[in-house]
C-alpha cells in the first residue's frame, strides 16, 4: 500500500512538471535555447549633420493645375516673388454655337480668371497685359518656371488687352461677394472681332473645334493660347484655378419664345499646357546665411544636408536612423506673411538632378522620403532613413559613389493621394511658402542612429 502511494505521488509530481512545461507563455524560449553570449544589445549614437541653403534657380518643372499672377514682398525676409503665366484653352466636341444666333453676330468676348485663393492685400492694384501666342506649345515637351515668353509671343507688339485689377472687385456689391455662389475673378474684355472670327470658322468648319489639336492649329487670334503678363503692382499673389474664354451672343430661344443672351466658352483644363513663370529676387542674403537654412517655394530655395555616412558603424546592424529639422519662429509679425511648407520631400541630390520630378516619381521610403510639418513641435521629422544610409555606404564600398552620393535635398512638395491613401501625384509646391530652419555651417543638427549588435 505504501508503495502504491509513493508511486502515485511520484506520478503527480511528474505530471505537474509536464503541465508547467506546456504553459502557453513562450517569452523565454529564445533565451532558453540561445547562449547568453549571443544575446543582442541596442546602442544609440548621434552624429552631426551639416546643412546649407540650395538655390532652385527659378527653374523647376512647371507641373501644376494652378496658375499664379502677382507680385509679393515677403515681410519676414524681404525677398520678392513675381509671377505671370501662359496657358492654352481646351476645345472638344461639346463646344458649339446654336443655329439661331441673331444676325449671326457675336456681341462680346472676354477672358475670366477665377481666383481660388490669394496671399497679401486683396485691394492691391495691378496692371495686366494679354498677348496671343504665335507658337504652339508642344504637348510632349516639359516646361519650366523660368520659361521665356518671348519665344512664344511678340511682347513688343500692342497687347490684345490691358487691365487694371484688384483681387477683390470693388465694383461688385458686398452682399453678392459674400454669397456662396460668388468667386473672385479677374475679367478682361477682348476685341469683339476675335469672337466673330471663332463663330465664322465654326459655321464653316465645325470640326476645327472637336479637339484641342485642331483648334490650336487654326489661325484664329488666341487659338494657340495667351500670355498673361504682369506689368506692375505689388502686394498680392492670386492663385488662379480656372481660366475661361467666353464668346457672348444673343439667340432666339424656342422654349421661351423670345431673344435671350448666352455664351460659349473654352476652358484652361488639366489636359492642356499651363506654365507659370516665376521670378525670385533678393535671395542672395538667405543663401549666404551660415547660421540657418531656408525653404522658399515656389522655385526659390531648398535645404541641402550632407549625411555623415562614413562615420557610421556598419559592422553593427542599423535598426533605425532618424533626423529632425526644426523651424525657427517668425521674427516679424505681419498679417500678410507667407505660409509654412506643409510637406517636404527628402531626395538624393543626384536623383533630383537626374529628373526625379520629370520621371513622375514618388517617394519610396528607400531613397526618398516624405515628412509633414508638425505645428506642435515646429518640426519636420524623418523617422527612419536607414535604407538610404545603407544604399549610400553600399555605393561607397562598391566604388559607385559620386561626389554627391551622401547629399540630400529637402524640397517643399504638393502630395495627392487616392482613396486608398496611395500617392498618385508628387510635384513641387507652387504656393507661396517660407521657413527658416535650424542648421547651417555653425549649428549642425543631429542624426540619431540605433544599432543592434551581439554581446561579446
Amino acid at each position: 500500500m505504501n508503495l502504491i502511494r509513493l508511486y502515485t505521488a511520484t506520478l503527480l509530481v511528474l505530471l505537474g512538471v509536464a503541465f508547467v512545461s506546456c504553459d502557453d507563455n513562450t517569452d523565454t524560449i529564445g533565451g532558453d535555447i540561445m547562449p547568453s553570449t549571443d544575446l543582442t544589445i541596442k546602442e544609440s549614437k548621434a552624429y552631426d549633420v551639416f546643412t546649407q541653403s540650395y538655390s532652385a534657380g527659378n527653374s523647376v518643372l512647371a507641373r501644376s493645375n494652378m496658375s499664379y499672377l502677382g507680385r509679393f514682398t515677403d515681410p519676414e525676409t524681404g525677398t520678392i516673388i513675381k509671377s505671370d503665366f501662359i496657358t492654352q484653352f481646351n476645345s472638344n466636341k461639346s463646344f458649339g454655337f446654336p443655329d439661331s444666333i441673331i444676325d449671326n453676330y457675336v456681341t462680346s468676348v472676354d477672358l475670366q480668371l477665377y481666383v481660388k485663393n490669394y496671399i497679401g492685400d486683396s485691394l492691391a492694384s495691378f496692371k495686366l497685359s494679354v498677348y496671343p501666342l504665335n507658337t504652339i506649345l508642344d504637348p510632349d515637351k516639359k516646361y519650366y518656371t523660368d520659361i521665356d515668353p518671348n519665344e512664344y509671343c511678340d511682347i513688343t507688339a500692342k497687347p490684345l488687352a490691358e487691365k487694371w485689377y484688384t483681387i477683390v472687385d470693388q465694383t461688385v456689391p458686398e452682399s453678392q461677394r459674400w454669397s456662396k455662389q460668388y468667386y473672385d475673378k479677374i475679367q478682361i474684355k477682348l476685341d469683339r472681332e476675335i469672337g466673330q472670327e471663332m463663330y465664322n470658322l465654326y459655321k464653316k468648319s465645325p470640326e476645327t473645334f472637336e479637339n484641342t489639336e485642331s483648334w490650336v492649329n487654326s489661325d484664329i487670334t488666341g487659338s494657340k493660347g495667351f500670355y498673361f503678363k504682369l506689368e506692375s503692382g505689388d502686394g498680392a499673389m492670386a492663385y488662379i484655378d480656372l481660366a475661361l474664354l467666353n464668346v457672348h451672343f444673343r439667340y432666339y430661344d424656342d422654349s421661351l419664345k423670345c431673344d435671350t443672351s448666352a455664351y460659349c466658352q473654352l476652358a484652361a483644363t488639366e489636359e492642356i499646357i499651363q506654365v507659370t513663370r516665376f521670378e525670385n529676387s533678393n535671395l542672395d542674403a538667405l543663401l549666404a546665411d551660415n547660421n540657418a537654412t531656408y525653404l522658399k517655394s515656389p522655385a526659390g530655395i531648398f535645404t541641402m544636408a550632407t549625411l555623415p555616412v562614413e562615420e557610421l558603424n556598419f559592422n553593427d546592424t542599423i535598426n533605425s536612423a532618424a533626423i529632425t529639422f526644426t523651424r525657427y519662429n517668425d521674427r516679424v509679425k505681419n498679417d500678410f506673411k507667407l505660409e509654412i511648407p506643409q510637406s517636404l520631400l527628402m531626395v538624393r541630390l543626384d536623383d533630383y538632378k537626374d529628373g526625379f520630378f520629370e520621371k513622375y516619381k514618388v517617394s519610396d521610403n528607400e531613397t526618398s522620403y516624405l515628412a509633414t510639418f508638425d505645428k506642435r513641435t515646429n518640426t519636420y521629422k524623418f523617422s527612419n532613413i536607414s535604407r538610404l544610409l545603407k544604399t549610400m555606404i553600399k555605393e561607397k564600398n562598391n566604388g559607385e559613389a559620386t561626389e554627391n552620393y551622401n547629399k540630400v535635398l529637402l524640397i517643399p512638395v504638393e502630395v495627392k493621394y487616392d482613396s486608398s491613401n496611395k500617392i498618385v501625384k508628387l510635384c513641387h509646391d507652387f504656393s507661396m511658402t517660407s521657413a527658416r530652419l535650424v542648421g547651417g555651417e555653425t549649428t549642425p543638427i543631429k542624426l540619431s542612429v540605433v544599432y543592434s549588435k551581439f554581446k561579446k
